[in-house]
């Protein structure tokens, strides 16, 4: 069995999605959050999952946060780190200490948008195909190896809201397609840096793009209008 601990800061909705997926050869050890209040917690415990808190309001430094996280971490023996909404930059020397263990999921089809406000960023530069993915972490933000994305349409009239709720559910698709296949053994990292899934005859297997066909536009690509 694999060892996965997941980190939340809050709902943790991600975390959710990957405990119902149940997935075979895994064990979610811990679910540890640097914030008390994080109601992700109360759903794992409501499933006998072992939780922690780290809080970060209690140490001067990042770094002293994330060596008392690693230590935490480190209790359950993890094969994966999962961050599900964890709203902390982590230092290097915690990044290198879990380099090739560590996922993170984030809410843009990246390099576009890293970092935050990504659903406000994608209105306000007019796109019209936006999405999520799952990716290795590194130490540079929202830069590692890809594993999964997934695409949704911007619609004409989408707000903030919308949006995200729209990419929500692919998040909910992906983030446990990709920790399958690491508990399956099936991700390859190149020394270029790149992902491969093994055993995925099909071309489009770290890509899913739902529904794009519903993404209304006028002959000029721009959001039509009923005058």
């Amino acid at each position: 069995m694999k060892s996965i601990v997941i980190l939340v800061s809050g709902r943790g909705s991600n975390m959710e999605a990957i405990v119902r997926a149940a997935i075979p050869g895994a064990i979610i050890s811990a679910v540890i959050s640097n914030r008390p209040d994080a109601k992700g917690l109360e759903f794992a415990a409501a499933r006998s999952i072992a939780t922690g808190v780290v809080d970060h309001k209690a140490f001067a430094t990042r770094e002293a946060f994330d060596k008392a996280l690693a230590e935490a971490i480190d209790m359950h023996r993890p094969d994966l780190v999962v961050l599900a909404g964890f709203m902390r930059v982590l230092s290097d020397d915690f990044v290198r200490h879990y380099e090739g263990r560590l996922l993170n999921i984030h809410p843009s089809l990246l390099p576009a948008f890293p970092g935050l406000h990504t659903h406000r960023r994608a209105l306000e530069a007019g796109i019209r195909i936006h999405g999520a993915t799952v990716h290795f972490v590194t130490a540079a933000l929202d830069c590692g190896p890809v594993v999964i994305q997934a695409a949704v349409p911007v619609l004409c009239g989408d707000d903030e809201e919308a949006l995200a709720a729209r990419v929500l559910v692919q998040e909910h698709r992906i983030y446990p397609q990709a920790v399958r296949w690491f508990v399956e053994g099936r991700l390859a990292l190149s020394p270029e840096g790149r992902v491969s899934v093994q055993g995925e005859a099909r071309p489009d297997a770290g890509w899913t793009v739902p529904a794009l066909e519903a993404t209304p536009t006028s002959a000029s690509g721009a959001c039509g209008t009923d005058s």
